[in-house]
């Protein structure tokens, strides 16, 4: 009895995925839940169990291909036994020999030739045409080698295209070369040829999806970025002092993180318009804070969220961004995981950026990009002194967020981070 594998549902929106990883070989036996494949949707990571015991019979779907919802994966053979696996191994050779034919993929190549051709044809005419002739021909869409020139120097003149344009000799055909000096339409770019010391590997669906993203966000919303610079002493000075006792009685680490979510909610309540979205002609105010923590990952930058976290106390922001974390960098993360989210935190001082400007994560309308923490001399009073100062930027959608909100926003985070009691306080 022959069980089929099929694609199973991806998650809202998700249609398509790629097949990355084959982790069983045909012929190999294979368990009742057990990993069969992985599929790379252009937002998660996720493998398909098998659905019965047996020894997987066919891959229908090879690791690169693009397949749908319900679409057949293999077959799982449930009567077949582990005895089966060296012959079907010997012929899975042959199954893969007939796939490779380099012959026929060179085949196209020379209907390539006419596009040389065309370019020779308008390089043949290589008289140069004044402003004024290069005018007229154009406007009247005629091909300046049918024109006869009586110009010095064989050069066309106005005279000689006004009588090409009473004698209506001078027409381009379809498909012309256009004329000298003239801009045409560029066709399609061919991949180049890989150099030696080169090497070409497809991007990832997620890798796509995150590009695709980005520019979506960057073409969509008039992203501005405003600046401002936090002293971090009395922060690292609290952490400092409670961090042994926080980890024993949590068990977890208490980090920067948490300040920072709780600070940024505070200035999300008081600023609403940092927290909604643009739907249509429409704005978006959300009473609530669902914070996405930019993670990354050997697969690219990802943005789980972090479910109502103006609830969560500082342990459970914490605990919930690490196991948020964890996930994303074993590759487990959820659609649920990944949907929904009103504002984001990325935090590029982990890996030593000073300053960036973080681009927003549509449909949010703003993101707060933490960075490294640099001791810097810093005037105190009538005194200069060594303090350890961090960069924060917000970049937000200018079409629902002015200016003054922006800055204040900043404002507001500083002040909570540099007087950590107006959390506690909720001020």
């Amino acid at each position: 009895m022959a069980t089929e594998i099929k694609v199973p549902a991806l998650g809202e929106s998700v249609s398509e995925a790629t097949v990355a990883k084959w982790m069983k070989k045909v012929g190999d036996p294979i368990a009742v839940d057990e990993p069969l494949v992985e599929l790379e949707t252009d937002k998660v990571t996720l493998e398909v169990n098998s659905p019965a015991a047996g020894v997987l019979a066919d891959i229908s779907a090879q690791e690169g291909a693009n397949v749908e919802v319900g679409a057949l994966l293999g077959t799982i053979d449930e009567k077949a036994s582990a005895a089966a696996k060296p012959a079907a191994k010997a012929e899975e050779p042959k199954k893969e020999e007939p796939k490779a034919e380099p012959a026929k993929a060179e085949a196209p190549k020379p209907a390539a030739a006419p596009a040389p051709a065309a370019a020779s044809a308008s390089a043949s005419y290589d008289k140069v045409l004044s402003p004024a002739v290069k005018k007229l021909i154009d406007e009247n869409n005629l091909d300046p080698r049918k024109i006869q020139a009586s110009g010095k120097d064989g050069r066309l003149v106005k005279e000689d295209v006004q009588k090409a344009i009473e004698a209506g000799t001078a027409k381009a055909s379809y498909g012309a070369a256009p004329a000298a000096g003239s801009a045409a339409p560029s066709a399609p770019k061919a991949p180049r040829a890989d150099r030696e010391g080169e090497e070409r590997v497809r991007m990832s669906r997620l890798r796509q999806r995150i590009a695709q993203r980005l520019k979506e966000a960057q073409n969509t919303a008039a992203i501005l970025t405003t600046f401002n610079e936090i002293d971090m002493t009395n922060v690292m000075a609290l952490r400092n002092q409670f961090k042994d006792e926080f980890e024993k009685k949590h068990g977890v680490k208490l980090g920067f993180m948490s300040f920072f979510v709780k600070a940024a909610i505070a200035a999300l309540k008081e600023l609403p318009a940092v927290n909604a979205e643009i739907d249509g002609d429409d704005v978006i105010y959300k009473n609530y804070y669902d914070i996405g923590v930019a993670v990354g990952t050997p697969q690219g930058l990802v943005v789980p969220v972090l479910r109502d976290a103006d609830h969560l106390s500082f342990a459970g922001v914490e605990k919930g961004i690490n196991a948020l974390g964890l996930k994303a960098r074993d590759g487990k993360l959820s659609m649920e995981d990944m949907s929904g989210g009103t504002f984001t935190i990325s935090n590029g001082g982990v890996y030593g950026s000073l300053m960036s400007t973080p681009i927003i994560n549509p449909p949010q309308s703003g993101i707060l990009g933490m960075h490294k923490i640099q001791p810097r001399p810093m005037a105190i009073g009538d005194k200069v002194e060594i303090r350890p100062m961090m960069y924060v930027a917000l970049s937000y959608d200018h079409r629902i967020i002015d200016g003054r909100e922006a800055v204040t926003f900043l404002v507001r985070l500083k002040d909570a981070v540099e007087d950590p009691q107006r959390l506690l306080l909720d001020m």
